[in-house]
């Protein structure tokens, strides 16, 4: 499971990567997008691989057995901050082409 995991999230960081040096705007906000969700994977994955563990201390359990709730509080956190500066760059973006009349990065509309 870790396997596919670190093979995932390096896939979206890559692609992520690959997205935020393109010349358009709204491919660098997919790639942003992608960074921050590999990144929200990260985090899960520091706080452990688990399956079929209960994320509540019961009787008699170990709490070695348990999974950890700081990294899944973490994440949702971010989702919500992610979400929101997604919208911030769209609207941000909107506004530039309104403006420039392009939607390219540097404001040229023809690479040459």
């Amino acid at each position: 499971m870790e396997l596919i995991l670190s093979i995932a999230l390096g896939v979206m960081t890559a692609c992520g990567v690959w997205l935020i040096l393109r010349p358009r705007t709204y491919q660098v906000i997919i790639g942003l997008s992608l960074l921050s969700y590999a990144v929200n994977l990260f985090i899960f994955g520091v706080g452990g691989v688990k399956t079929n563990v209960p994320p509540l201390l019961g009787d008699g359990t170990a709490t070695h057995a348990l999974a950890d709730p700081v990294p899944q509080a973490l994440v949702l956190t971010a989702i919500v901050i992610g979400f929101a500066t997604t919208a911030l760059f769209l609207v941000v973006l909107l506004a530039s082409r309104g403006l420039t009349g392009t939607d390219h990065v540097d404001g040229r509309s023809d690479r040459k």
